[in-house]
């Protein structure tokens, strides 16, 4: 990328049809951990006016109703009234479920002789990246595109702007000087209301909260950034009656905005037993304690997998030229100190027990809105610098 440009990322509201898809799918994997920790799931969702739609393939020692796990969701979200409401929409499910031979082993029974025969079932080149952007070591377009889209929800649920829907769209431009972020150009929002369009008043309270939400910061909006609302026309029905969502479609929103390199494959709606999944939170820790550690600027994890084999086919690091060392160094060094097989990954961050000390929340489903990464809202085993001062050497 060029060192001068100017650079946006979007983020939306749980309420954006995308993101309620991302949150049943997910909610259903917590589900299902939550009453069996060897339980292997695949859970998608798609919705339109009035349905929804959930297919679920699963080997669990559990019992999940979607239905009702559905509802919940979309209700939380914000959506019971005339339009979509959670209360009466159409829910269709479709499931297979497998011999529970298919389950993965408990894991304390995770040795090192079971890590070895658990290979990857699917091929997967994953991603992780960290910058020195954000106090988080992620993009900054992205984490103010998050930032703003959370105040907006907010704003919303604490009745700030009652006519707000949960339907919502942020995106957030950010000048770069030199490499580095130096201030934020504008800021879009893309908005829906339930009733008629707002008045001048609540278009400036709307445009008053977006500013505040970045605020503070070593990089922040200025005299000159620019605020739109709804600059593309209006925009007066949100959610599933407007527009029909999906689960996994959103993944520069869930990654890094972007501004680096993602996998295709979706994060949510997927037991940890997905390699794309766990890969791509490995190695966004690694990048993060590559970062952390001093060690460079910019950096970059790429994780190849292939199905039959338990140790990635490649690990390389790219540091765009801010490493203190070569980039084969630092991959030599990074294999060295970090276990990148797919049971290791499950075992370090403990991702199949995590869902049942998270309940209520859940474990899975808070990621599917706001990003995977560079949350300090949550104890992710992912953020953690706990490999920094190895990486050091």
């Amino acid at each position: 990328m060029s060192p001068d440009m100017i650079f946006t990322s979007e983020s939306v509201t749980p309420g954006h049809p995308d993101k309620l898809c991302d949150q049943i799918s997910d909610a259903a994997i917590d589900a299902f951990l939550r009453e069996d920790a060897g339980a292997r799931a695949v859970v998608e969702c798609a919705l339109a006016t009035g349905v929804v739609f959930l297919a679920a393939r699963f080997a669990a020692d559990a019992r999940v109703d979607l239905s009702t796990l559905a509802r919940k969701v979309i209700l939380d979200a914000g959506y019971c009234a005339e339009g979509f409401d959670a209360r009466s929409c159409s829910i269709l499910t479709s499931s297979a479920e497998l011999p529970l031979e298919a389950r993965e082993p408990p894991p304390d029974a995770l040795d090192e002789e079971a890590i070895a025969r658990r290979v990857a079932h699917e091929q997967a080149n994953v991603f992780g990246f960290a910058c020195r952007d954000t106090p988080e070591l992620m993009p900054a377009p992205i984490s103010f595109a998050h930032r703003v889209a959370r105040a907006l929800d907010g704003a919303r649920r604490a009745g700030l702007v009652p006519s707000l829907s949960p339907d919502a769209k942020t995106q957030v431009s950010v000048e770069y000087r030199r490499g580095r972020p130096s201030r934020v150009h504008g800021i879009s929002l893309t908005l829906a209301f339930d009733e008629p369009a707002p008045g001048p008043d609540a278009r400036e309270r709307i445009r008053a909260l977006a500013l505040e939400a970045l605020a503070g910061g070593e990089v922040a909006p200025d005299a000159g950034t620019t605020v739109h609302i709804n600059a593309g026309g209006p925009f007066e029905i949100g959610g599933p009656a407007r527009h029909a969502g999906l689960t996994g479609r959103k993944n520069g929103i869930d990654t890094y905005g972007e501004f680096a390199r993602q996998s295709g494959s979706a994060l949510s709606g997927k037991d940890p037993s997905r390699i794309e999944r766990a890969g791509a939170y490995a190695a966004r820790h690694a990048a993060k304690n590559i970062v952390a550690a001093g060690l460079a600027d910019r950096c970059e994890v790429h994780l190849a997998y292939v199905v039959g084999q338990a140790q990635p086919l490649s690990l390389s690091v790219e540091t765009f030229g801010s490493g203190v060392m070569s980039d084969e160094a630092l991959s030599k060094r990074l294999s060295a100190v970090l276990d990148f097989r797919p049971a290791a990954i499950v075992r370090r961050f403990a991702l199949r027990t995590r869902p049942a000390s998270a309940a209520p929340t859940g474990f899975y489903l808070p990621l599917a809105t706001f990003g995977h990464f560079g949350r300090p809202d949550l104890d992710l085993p992912w953020e953690a610098g706990d490999a920094a001062e190895a990486l050091r050497g």
